[in-house]
């Protein structure tokens, strides 16, 4: 009797676990996986291309040289962003901002096409306004203090610190 009474307290007999048992079975993080497949790729078709041109030495570096070296380092950031993504599980991609895109994109194309007409003070202010509204968060006052902010942070800088010569204004705007 008492034989019966332990096997009721501790129940069934398990079986003993086997390898399949305690091996893991290997997940992607696909965000990250996604990106680093993606970095490396790139890397690998810059590096490729660079391959068609001189590369030298790095004492007389030739025209290929530099873009390979940082097709080099883009490849191994993608490679250590895809090992990441099977050691760290991440969060499933999630919704496209396309409210983003529809502000950030266009910004430096802005920029492109205005800067000689504008100036760089008129088309800096207004490319940094264009790219403040990508937020939801981002109040009208808020973006005209930033765009100020930035333009004028970027004059004393470029301007005035480094004194690169271009145009504050352009023929577009007369002063």
């Amino acid at each position: 009797m008492p034989m019966r009474e332990a096997r009721q307290r501790l129940g069934p007999a398990t079986p003993p676990a086997t390898h399949g048992d305690t091996m893991k079975s290997l997940s992607f993080d696909t965000t990250n996986a996604l990106c680093g497949g993606i970095l490396t790729a790139v890397g690998l078709f810059f590096a490729w291309q660079a391959f068609n041109l001189e590369l030298g030495t790095a004492f007389r570096m030739g025209p290929g040289y530099f873009p390979l070296l940082l097709a080099i380092i883009l490849t191994l950031l993608g490679i250590v962003i895809l090992v990441q993504s099977a050691r760290v599980r991440g969060e499933p991609i999630g919704a496209i901002a396309l409210r983003g895109m529809i502000f950030i994109l266009p910004a430096p194309v802005f920029f492109g096409l205005t800067v000689r007409g504008l100036g760089f003070v008129p088309a800096l202010f207004f490319t940094a306004l264009i790219a403040c509204f990508a937020s939801g968060r981002m109040k009208p006052l808020m973006a005209l203090a930033l765009s100020a902010a930035l333009t004028a942070f970027s004059v004393a800088v470029f301007s005035y610190g480094l004194g690169l010569p271009f145009q504050r204004f352009g023929p577009w705007v007369q002063f």
